[in-house]
């Protein structure tokens, strides 16, 4: 290949890899966007709400399984403000208590109940105790911990793709070295 002819591959390749590092840095500024957001989003959300973790040694706590003690007194006392604490509450502490209500059974299979027994005044309160309780997991789960997670997800992106811009950039002024000394 001929000196000019490989100038020119070489011009289109330091294009080509400055290209690369423009598109990683914004990718790398979208999904550091997205991060602050579903985090700092989710951490508003949950500390509006003003829920706090049982103190320990509280009943609430000791009564649960053991696995689920040592969980949940992992946030003993605090303010639930995150993604990884919502999931904790939803599935080591609500959870637990929600299968003590009805005998481990569901809102659906409860409210099936009620429906079939609409005087029993014992299924109404399960029933109306399981669905706050299950709303409460659902919104914790959904809204808390998969958004916390996406954001959490969203910053990694963003850390690798800011590297990835690293490396092209550094590609790119070697590139720009190499044809410097090709003159």
């Amino acid at each position: 290949m001929a000196k000019s002819d490989r100038k020119a591959v070489d011009k289109v390749f330091i294009l080509l890899g400055l290209a690369a590092t423009i598109i990683l840095l914004i990718a790398s500024c979208f999904a550091w966007y997205g991060y602050k957001f579903a985090t700092s989003q989710v951490q508003t959300e949950l500390s509006e709400q003003k829920v706090f973790f049982p103190q320990k040694g509280n009943a609430a706590i000791t009564s649960l399984p053991e696995a689920d003690q040592k969980e949940v007194n992992k946030y003993a006392g605090q303010q639930l403000v995150n993604g990884q604490q919502a999931k904790v509450y939803a599935n080591n502490f609500i959870k637990v208590h929600l299968q003590k209500v009805a005998g481990g059974k569901t809102y659906a299979e409860v409210s099936e109940e009620a429906q079939k027994d609409p005087t029993n005044q014992k299924l109404i309160a399960q029933k109306a105790t399981l669905f706050q309780g299950e709303t409460l997991r659902g919104l914790l789960l959904g809204d808390g911990y998969s958004y916390w997670t996406f954001g959490l997800l969203a910053k990694y992106v963003a850390i690798a793709a800011f590297a990835g811009a690293i490396v092209m950039a550094a590609l790119v002024w070697l590139g720009l070295r190499h044809l410097a000394r090709l003159k």
